[in-house]
C-alpha cells in the first residue's frame, strides 16, 4: 500500500518530465498514458484498502534531515482513509478525461497544457493524502497556481484575466487565516503532523478552538464556495477551458468540503457544535439563494456553475448535521457531483466548438438534430436533479435523512432546493432540446450541429455507467467511507 500510495503520488511528476522530453508528436500520448496509469495505481489502492478499519492506511514517511536553513528535520508523511481513497480515484479518473477531451482542441501550446493538468493532478493528489497540516496548506494553495494559467492562458473569452485573478485573489486571501492558525498550533504544540495534533486537541480551550475554526472556515469556504464567498465561481467557469471548468467543478470544490471533514470537524469539535446552528442557517441559504439564481441565468456554464453552488451548500448541510447518515450522503454527493458536473461540462463544452456560443437564447430543437446528444444532456440532467436510481438521489437522501435528525424546520426549508432544482433543470433541457429550432440551428447549415462522434461517446460513457452505478449499488462506495465517517465522529 505504502509504495502504492507513493508511485501515485509521484507519477504525475514524472509525466511531466515525460512531456517535456518527448518529440512534439507523442506529448499528447505520453500525457495520456502517465494520467491513466495513475488511474490504475488509483484503483490497486481500492483493490488493497481494508474497509475494516478507520486509520490511516499505506503510511509513508519521507524524511529530510539536512536541508539548508532548517533546523530540525523535515517529515512528510501520506496516509488514505476511507474519505481520501475516493476522491484521489475521482481525481486520477477525471485527469485523464480532460487530456482526452482537449486533444485537437488546444492548438497553442500543447505541451504547457498537458504539463499543468499533470502538476494540477499532483497538487490534489498530495493534498488529499498528507497528514501534516503545513504541507496541507502548500498544496491546498499549490493547486491555485496551474489552474491561474489554464484559466488566463487557455480561457475561452476575452475576461479570462480577470477571471483568473479573481479566482486567485479570493482563495489566497481566505487561506491566509489558515496559515496563520497552522503557525498559532504549530507554536503551541510543537508540530503540525494530523495524527499528532486529533490526540490532542480535547486539550484546547473552547476560545482557542472557536478561534482556530473561524480560520480554518475563512479559507474553506471560499474553496467550497459557500454563499457569500462564491462570487469567483461562476466568473471562473464562464471564462476557464471546458478542461478547467471539469477540473474546477469535479475536483477543485471538493478540497473546501474536504477540508470541513478532515479538519474541522475532528480537530475541533467544540467550535464545529458551536458554530453549527449558524453553518446550517447559512447553508439553506445558499441553497434557496443559488437555486433562484440558476432559474435566471441564459449561459449555460453559468447555470451549471449556480446549480454546483446549491450542491455545495447540501453537502455542508449534511456534514454539520454530525451523524453518519449526514457525513456518508456529503462524501457521496461529492463524488457524484463530480461526475456529474463534469459530464455536464463536457458536454456543454462539446455543444460550444460546434456553435461557438453559449447563450440559451440561440438554441432550441436539438433534439431533431442531434438526438444522442440530447438523450446524454437529459440524463445527466436528471442526475443533476437528483432522480432516483441515479447518482445524486443516495446522496441526497441520506442528507436530508441526517439533516432531519438535527432539525425539521431546517430540513423543510432545504428541501426548496430539492423543487428548484427540479425546476431550473427542466427548464434548461426544455429550452435546449425541445420545441422549434433556435434561429442558430436555422441560418446555420446543420452539419454544424452534428451528433456526438464515436470518440466524444465513447469519453461520455464512463460518466453514464458511473452515474447508473451510484445510484443503483451506492454500496460499493458505502462500505469504504463507513468506518472512517464512525471513527471522525467519535472525536
Amino acid at each position: 500500500m505504502s509504495s502504492l500510495l507513493l508511485a501515485t503520488f509521484l507519477l504525475p511528476l514524472f509525466g511531466i518530465l515525460l512531456v517535456s522530453f518527448l518529440p512534439e508528436k507523442y506529448i499528447w500520448d505520453g500525457g495520456l498514458i502517465s494520467s491513466f496509469l495513475t488511474f490504475i495505481l488509483s484503483l490497486f489502492l481500492w483493490v488493497f484498502f481494508d474497509n475494516s478499519t478507520g486509520q490511516f492506511q499505506g503510511l509513508t514517511e519521507m524524511v529530510w534531515d539536512r536541508i539548508p536553513g532548517l533546523a530540525n528535520t523535515v517529515h512528510l508523511t501520506f496516509g488514505i482513509d476511507g474519505i481520501s481513497i475516493l476522491l484521489v480515484i475521482l481525481t486520477t479518473f477525471l485527469i485523464p478525461i480532460c487530456l482526452l477531451s482537449s486533444m485537437k482542441k488546444i492548438q497553442q501550446g500543447e505541451r504547457d497544457f498537458i504539463r499543468f493538468f499533470l502538476l494540477l493532478e499532483f497538487f490534489c493528489i498530495g493534498a488529499f493524502t498528507l497528514l501534516d497540516l503545513l504541507f496541507f496548506y502548500v498544496f491546498f494553495e499549490g493547486v491555485l497556481i496551474p489552474m491561474f494559467i489554464i484559466i488566463g492562458v487557455w480561457g475561452s473569452r476575452e475576461r479570462k484575466i480577470r477571471a483568473a485573478y479573481q479566482l486567485f485573489i479570493y482563495t489566497l486571501l481566505g487561506s491566509v487565516f489558515m496559515l496563520l492558525a497552522i503557525l498559532l498550533l504549530y507554536f503551541e504544540v510543537g508540530t503540525t503532523d494530523y495524527q499528532v495534533l486529533l490526540s490532542s486537541s480535547s486539550q484546547w480551550s473552547e476560545k482557542r478552538q472557536i478561534l482556530l475554526w473561524l480560520a480554518f472556515f475563512a479559507s474553506f469556504a471560499v474553496k467550497v464556495p459557500m454563499v457569500p464567498f462564491h462570487l469567483w465561481l461562476p466568473e471562473a467557469h464562464v471564462e476557464a477551458p471546458t478542461a478547467g471548468s471539469v477540473i474546477l467543478a469535479g475536483i477543485l470544490l471538493k478540497l473546501g468540503t474536504y477540508g470541513f471533514l478532515r479538519f474541522s470537524i475532528p480537530l475541533l469539535p467544540t467550535a464545529t457544535i458551536y458554530f453549527t446552528p449558524w453553518i446550517t442557517t447559512l447553508s439553506v441559504i445558499g441553497i434557496m439563494y443559488a437555486s433562484l439564481t440558476t432559474l435566471r441565468q441564459i449561459d449555460l456554464k453559468k447555470i451549471i456553475a449556480y446549480s454546483s453552488v446549491g450542491h455545495m451548500s447540501v453537502v455542508i448541510l449534511g456534514l454539520y448535521s454530525l451523524n453518519i447518515q449526514g457525513l456518508e450522503g456529503s462524501l457521496l454527493l461529492m463524488l457524484g457531483h463530480g461526475i456529474v458536473s463534469g459530464a455536464l461540462f463536457l458536454m456543454v463544452g462539446l455543444l460550444y466548438d460546434r456553435t461557438h456560443t453559449r447563450n440559451l437564447k440561440y438554441y432550441g430543437g436539438l433534439t431533431q438534430l442531434m438526438p444522442m446528444y440530447a438523450l446524454l444532456f437529459l440524463f445527466f440532467t436528471l442526475a443533476n436533479m437528483g432522480l432516483p436510481g441515479l447518482s445524486n438521489f443516495v446522496g441526497e437522501f441520506l442528507i436530508f435523512t441526517g439533516i432531519f435528525q438535527l432539525n425539521t424546520l431546517l430540513t423543510l426549508l432545504a428541501s426548496t432546493g430539492i423543487i428548484l432544482g427540479g425546476a431550473y433543470s427542466i427548464w434548461l433541457a426544455n429550452r435546449l432540446l425541445f420545441g422549434q429550432q433556435s434561429s442558430l440551428a436555422g441560418f446555420r447549415s446543420i452539419s454544424v450541429l452534428m451528433d456526438l462522434t464515436l470518440q466524444e461517446f465513447l469519453i461520455l460513457l464512463p460518466f453514464v455507467f458511473l452515474v447508473f452505478w451510484m445510484g443503483i449499488y451506492p454500496e460499493v462506495f458505502l462500505k469504504v467511507m463507513h468506518a472512517t465517517l464512525s471513527t471522525t465522529l467519535s472525536f
